[in-house]
């Protein structure tokens, strides 16, 4: 696996994918996204038990780099936000738990990362936010994640206003698990990763691939029955 943008290791079958592009601040753009998607399906397939995702510098990512989509026509721009998706699908489908490591602003389709994977530790001093409310768009990609993660009127308020909220307020919210001092993140990541997979990583997958497949179902769909 070759990486360009982003940087992989792995440690006691733990695999990190760090964003490695702080001069751009982490942005997300077409070959980013791509490397982040192929990186996810290839650890998906391996014997790794958990993933972190982090990013380095003082910004975990800014969204979707702007240089990379004002060259692009109509298809081009599809393409981008196609590859999106399946970057944000690629995280809940391998079988393995991926915590987001958030530190510094994730904002638009960052926020949306942090959203899409199925935990996360963020720093003190993160913050998130869905920016297009504050101007004249309007963040639809990032509000399919984010509405799953934080609720309706919550994510709503985020989406209208554009607001950026604090790293307290995304762990009242649902769009992290937990908030620790900055010097401790890598760790608590770590820490937490590492209680998310104890036991058999083959009932984690069956369990990760279950929860996505009934969590937008009514209950009587959702709730496994026998025939008899």
């Amino acid at each position: 696996m070759q990486l360009t943008h982003t940087l992989f290791e792995e440690c006691d079958a733990i695999a990190t994918l760090t964003l490695n592009r702080p001069e751009r601040r982490n942005t997300l753009s077409l070959e980013v996204m791509t490397e982040l998607r192929d990186a996810l399906r290839w650890i998906g397939e391996s014997k790794a038990r958990g993933v972190i995702l982090a990013a380095n510098g003082p910004v975990f990512s800014a969204g979707h780099d702007y240089a990379d989509m004002v060259k692009r026509d109509l298809d081009g721009m599809r393409r981008l936000l196609a590859r999106c998706t399946e970057l944000m699908t690629a995280v809940q489908q391998i079988p393995q738990p991926v915590v987001a490591s958030v530190q510094g602003l994730a904002t638009g389709a960052g926020c949306q990362l942090v959203a899409a994977c199925d935990l996360g530790v963020a720093a003190e001093d993160a913050w998130f936010q869905t920016p297009g409310g504050a101007g004249g768009l309007f963040c639809t990609t990032p509000m399919v994640s984010v509405s799953r993660a934080v609720g309706r009127k919550r994510a709503l308020e985020m989406l209208f206003t554009g607001d950026r909220i604090d790293a307290r307020t995304a762990a009242d919210w649902g769009l992290v698990n937990r908030v620790v001092p900055a010097t401790e993140l890598q760790a608590a990541t770590l820490a937490f990763i590492r209680r998310a997979t104890r036991g058999s990583a083959f009932s984690k997958g069956l369990g990760k691939q279950a929860y996505y497949a009934q969590i937008d179902l009514d209950q009587p769909k959702a709730t496994p029955t026998r025939k008899r």
